[in-house]
């Protein structure tokens, strides 16, 4: 987009949404009722999401963990729809959703697999948090799937599902919403429209108007929200759990489509350059909605925050990502767990590569066999 064209652009970019908080913090709508402890929480997990986004993106460039997927300008949709859920019911996320990490307490192993530590995720399981998935879309069926064995089994749980708007081209999205329509299943799926799928605008994945009404088809609401505004997004999971939860004797645990309308402020992932495909005027268009400092407002509006305390949750969230890079920083890699759980069981083959590359560390010494590898 050109300068010109830029001035002659709306001032919001989104569209038709649901929102509480104009961008700087205003309330548009009545404001839902949320305590102020879970406010304040709300606030706390975001800044940490931005701190260790900024941290990670750091260690990347500096060669100490591998491929990131930044979250920054996301916070809201992972971080309040995790707090606006119950602390016993799941998340399934992709791999940018780390806010959903955070607002579970932040185990701090997490890091680690991002430094190539397959058992970094083993934590998540003790907060109700899947490990996190990168083949696009393929957690939904699973969410899914673990909805509807809540369902079979009488448990009052909601299962949440995050994904991006580029996991709607996918098969799995298909397959996974159907089924939840069809089934009843106590899903609610979280997308997160931040407007590119890697490189490809959101125009180019589907000719709908709008991802929410994809809900139509398979039988049950969308809904489109703001997703840098963490009080609408709070509202409307809360919401849409509920009704998930709900059993009216017709049509219990409805799923809902939520449509989290957002902009992701840098790469796709560090081995990205968006650059090469999106304008500097959109991004300056897009941080005028910047979801920490618009909430920041609100939460000092409501007397909630000030200089001091803004100050101290800042160095809050720098002591909490400080620890999670101490703890990944500090896992001795065992270069013989890369050929478990290849198969159910080592084929004679797995084996006999096992055996000569410890066989080789043995003989060479490891620092010596990583120079010659």
């Amino acid at each position: 987009m050109t300068r010109a064209e830029e001035g002659d652009a709306p001032a919001d970019p989104m569209g038709d949404v649901y929102r509480v908080l104009d961008r700087d913090g205003n309330p548009v709508e009545q404001v839902p009722d949320v305590d102020d402890a879970t406010l304040l929480d709300v606030y706390r997990d975001m800044r940490a999401a931005r701190r260790f986004d900024e941290r990670a993106v750091s260690l990347q460039r500096q060669g100490r963990i591998g491929t990131y997927a930044a979250i920054a300008g996301q916070e809201a949709v992972s971080v309040a729809g995790t707090h606006a859920l119950r602390s016993d019911d799941p998340v399934f996320y992709q791999y940018r959703e780390h806010g959903a990490v955070i607002a579970r307490g932040f185990p701090p192993g997490y890091l680690a697999y991002w430094m190539g530590h397959e058992g970094g995720t083993a934590e998540l399981a003790d907060v109700d948090v899947f490990p996190l998935n990168i083949g696009v879309a393929a957690h939904l069926p699973h969410a899914v799937g673990a909805a509807m064995a809540f369902d079979h089994r009488d448990e009052d749980r909601v299962v949440a599902a995050h994904f991006g708007d580029g996991a709607t081209s996918e098969g799995d999205f298909h397959e996974a919403l159907n089924f939840a329509g069809v089934f009843d299943a106590p899903n609610v799926f979280l997308c997160t429209n931040n407007q590119w799928a890697i490189s490809v605008p959101r125009e180019r994945q589907t000719a709908s108007d709008t991802i929410a009404e994809k809900a139509v088809a398979y039988g049950f609401e969308g809904v489109r929200v703001d997703g840098m505004d963490p009080l609408a997004v709070y509202d409307v999971t809360r919401r849409a759990a509920a009704k998930a939860r709900a059993d009216d004797g017709d049509a219990d645990h409805r799923p809902t489509l939520v449509e989290c309308v957002a902009y992701r402020f840098g790469a796709h992932t560090t081995a990205d350059d968006p650059s090469a495909y999106r304008e500097e005027a959109e991004l300056d268009r897009w941080k005028r909605w910047d979801p920490i400092p618009r909430f920041e407002a609100f939460l000092r509006g409501r007397g909630l925050l000030d200089d001091e305390r803004v100050e101290a949750i800042g160095a809050d969230a720098d002591e909490r990502v400080a620890e999670v890079i101490e703890a990944a920083e500090s896992v001795e890699a065992d270069p013989a767990s890369m050929f478990e759980h290849v198969y159910a069981e080592p084929t004679p083959e797995l084996r006999r590569q096992r055996d000569e590359f410890l066989d080789a560390l043995q003989r060479h010494g490891r620092d010596a066999f990583e120079r010659e590898g």
